[in-house]
C-alpha cells in the first residue's frame, strides 16, 4: 500500500518503509501539518489494522523539493527559527509536480542530463508550480505551509507578513480566525463568492472578472520567477483540475507569456484532452497539458522502495 503523505519535514527526501519509528516520526511532524497529517496518518492506521502483514510505504508530497538549494530554502529570519523550529521552504504537491515533469520529458523525448527545464503548474483547488531542472526541483511556490504561493480556491496565496500583525494587533480576530480566514475564506472564494473556477468563468461581472484577473496575475508571476530559476524554459506543463480542464485560463495565462517563446493553439487548446502538446506553429517553447497523476508516481515510489 502507498499513502501519500503531505509532510515528511527534513528527515524524509524520499519514499520510506512506514515501519514503527517512520510512523513515529511523521507523529512528531503533525505540528507542521495540523490540516492534512493527521488525515494521512489515520488512514495508515486504518489500512494496518484491516491488512496487517500489507508492507506500507510513505511518499510525501514535500520530498521531490528537498533538492533545493539553502538560497532557494531559506527565510530571512531568526537563525533560532531555522535550528530549533525547521522554519524552512518546504513545498508541496511534489508527487504531482515530478510525475507531470517525467511525463513532459517522455512526451518531448527528453533524457536525463540534457538540461530540461520545465515548468510545472498543479492548478487545482490548491495551486503550485515549480520549477524543475533535469527532473530536480529547484524551487517552488509553496513553502513552509501550503498557504504561500499562487492564489487558489479558498486560501490566499502569499499575503504581507505585515498586514498578518496589522490584523492580529488591532483586529478582533485570533491565531484560529486567521487561520481559517486564510485559509477556507479567501481566494477565488473571497473575490468572487465561489471557490469553483469554472463558475467564475461563465459569469461576467465585476467581482468575477477582477477573481480571473488576480488570479492570472499572481500565475504569470509565478511562471516568470520559476522560469528564472531555471534559466530559461524549455516546456510549460499545465495539470489538476484547472489546469487540465480550463482552456481559458491556459490561453489567458500564455497570452503574457509570449516573450518566452510561449504561443497556444487556440482550436487544439480549446478541444485538449491530456496528454497534449497545444503549442501553436512556430512557437519556440512547448506548452502541454498532463494528467495529474499521483496514483501513478506513488506506484513507481512504492515499486522502487520494495524492490
Amino acid at each position: 500500500m502507498g499513502h501519500r503523505i503531505v509532510h515528511g519535514g527534513t528527515e524524509f527526501s524520499g519514499p520510506a518503509v512506514l515501519d514503527l519509528d517512520v510512523i513515529d516520526a511523521l507523529y512528531k511532524l503533525v505540528d507542521l501539518a495540523p490540516l492534512h497529517q493527521p488525515k494521512s496518518l489515520a488512514a495508515l492506521e486504518a489500512v494496518n489494522e484491516a491488512l496487517p502483514g500489507l508492507p506500507a510505504v510513505g511518499c510525501f508530497d514535500t520530498a521531490f523539493h528537498a533538492t533545493l538549494s539553502a538560497a532557494a530554502a531559506t527565510y530571512a529570519v531568526p537563525r533560532d527559527w531555522w535550528k530549533r523550529l525547521h522554519v524552512r521552504r518546504y513545498g508541496f504537491h511534489g508527487l504531482s509536480h515530478s510525475y507531470a515533469s517525467r511525463r513532459a520529458a517522455q512526451m518531448l523525448r527528453r533524457t536525463t542530463g540534457d538540461g530540461f527545464r520545465v515548468v510545472t503548474c498543479h492548478l487545482g483547488a490548491g495551486a503550485s508550480l515549480a520549477a524543475v531542472l533535469d527532473g530536480q526541483s529547484v524551487d517552488t511556490t509553496m513553502g513552509f505551509t501550503p498557504l504561500e504561493g499562487l492564489v487558489m480556491a479558498t486560501r490566499s496565496g502569499s499575503v504581507d507578513p505585515g498586514l498578518v500583525l496589522w490584523l492580529l494587533q488591532n483586529e478582533r480576530i485570533d491565531a484560529a480566525g486567521l487561520s481559517e480566514a486564510l485559509e477556507h475564506e479567501s481566494g477565488l472564494m473571497a473575490m468572487a463568492g465561489t471557490p469553483d473556477m469554472r463558475e467564475v468563468l461563465r459569469r461576467s461581472d465585476s467581482a468575477a472578472q477582477l477573481a480571473v484577473e488576480v488570479y492570472l496575475h499572481r500565475l504569470r508571476l509565478g511562471i516568470g520567477a520559476m522560469t528564472a530559476a531555471i534559466g530559461g524554459l524549455d516546456a510549460l506543463v499545465f495539470t489538476g483540475g484547472v489546469g487540465e480542464n480550463s482552456a481559458p485560463i491556459r490561453e489567458r495565462a500564455v497570452a503574457g507569456l509570449e516573450y518566452l517563446g510561449l504561443r497556444i493553439d487556440r482550436e487544439m487548446n480549446a478541444m485538449a484532452a491530456p496528454d497534449a502538446d497545444l503549442s501553436a506553429e512556430g512557437a519556440t517553447t512547448r506548452t502541454l497539458v498532463v494528467a495529474a497523476r499521483e496514483d501513478i508516481e506513488i506506484a513507481r515510489q512504492v515499486r522502487s522502495v520494495l524492490a
